[in-house]
């Protein structure tokens, strides 16, 4: 229940700074929950995994270009929610400069601070539509150390993002192609990642942590297909989230969750999850540890820096069965 419990050392040289050049070459580690037993694989066998009655569930969010600079290039935003008409919730830096009645251009439309959240997320009013397709980029994750390129705006999404909101990828989805989505049983849902997703845990006792709550939604296809599946196979930790949140059976909605995975807790609607490598001491880590035991995911980090995997957002990936 501590958050030094889930700590690990990587060397940088594992960070996986670009990705491969094709999707389906990444390695998969994969975790037999049954034996504490792990294979090393590749991506393109993932199929051969899947039993009669599974349904893989992907989160079809898309990464929108969020990051964005004043015009006069002193005020870093990153839009994370239209709250109403030209209103927008946004992490800024520095904050000191964008406290209540201060503004800000992009793209020479004025806005102003008319609100600060709790943790620190303005809330600015706009005096017109901010074409963040214009005005932004893909806010990359820090840890990759480099400034965003022209590749990215392809590889940063998964081949199936289509519901724009999202702030970050749903890693665990870079992986698939449409020809491997066409093996496979599937259906989708979304989840918008937000901003939880760059920020650290800060306190060592887990109970006292609360997640950032993000935006899901279910159609009503998608549903039918959940509900009548005989083993769910979660793509990555925000399918997950939301499954887990909602329970079984499903129905078709929108809404929010703030839902904090981690052990004790022993997942009810998933049965097996892909996910990549996640951060030292972070949430995602921990949900990972929810679903196979926080030793026997160690174990397996251990392992895979051993054998040189390619760790986050544009790394190698693992199958937890």
């Amino acid at each position: 229940m501590l958050t030094s419990d889930y700590d690990y050392t990587l060397p940088d040289d594992l960070i996986a700074r670009y990705p491969l050049p094709r999707r389906e070459d990444s390695r998969m580690l994969v975790l037999h929950r049954d034996g504490q037993r792990i294979e090393h694989r590749q991506f393109r066998d993932f199929p051969s995994y899947l039993r009669e009655g599974d349904l893989v569930v992907l989160n079809d969010t898309r990464v929108i270009p969020a990051r964005v600079f004043s015009d006069d290039g002193r005020i870093e935003l990153l839009f994370l929610e239209a709250v109403r008409e030209n209103v927008w919730k946004c992490m800024v830096k520095p904050g000191r400069k964008m406290r209540i009645g201060a503004t800000v251009r992009v793209r020479d439309i004025e806005g102003t601070v008319v609100g600060i959240e709790p943790d620190g997320e303005r809330l600015i009013e706009f005096r017109g539509v901010v074409d963040l397709d214009a005005a932004g980029e893909l806010p990359l994750p820090p840890y990759f150390g480099r400034a965003v390129e022209s590749a990215d705006a392809e590889r940063y999404q998964t081949v199936y993002a289509r519901e724009r909101g999202a702030v970050a990828a749903p890693t665990a989805g870079l992986h698939f192609t449409p020809a491997i989505l066409e093996q496979i049983p599937h259906a989708f849902l979304t989840l918008h990642v937000g901003v939880g997703t760059f920020r650290p845990v800060q306190v060592d006792d887990l109970t006292q942590h609360r997640m950032h709550a993000e935006r899901f939604r279910i159609s009503e296809e998608g549903a039918r297909a959940i509900n009548a599946a005989r083993r769910l196979v979660a793509i990555g930790t925000t399918t997950v989230r939301v499954l887990e949140s909602q329970g079984l059976p499903l129905t078709a909605r929108s809404g929010t969750t703030d839902i904090f995975l981690h052990p004790p807790y022993e997942p009810r609607a998933v049965g097996a999850l892909l996910t990549n490598f996640h951060l030292p001491k972070s949430t995602l880590l921990m949900l990972v540890s929810a679903f196979a035991g926080r030793e026997f995911v160690l174990r397996a980090y251990a392992e895979a820096i051993r054998e040189r995997y390619r760790f986050y957002s544009y790394g190698d990936c693992m199958l937890l069965l």
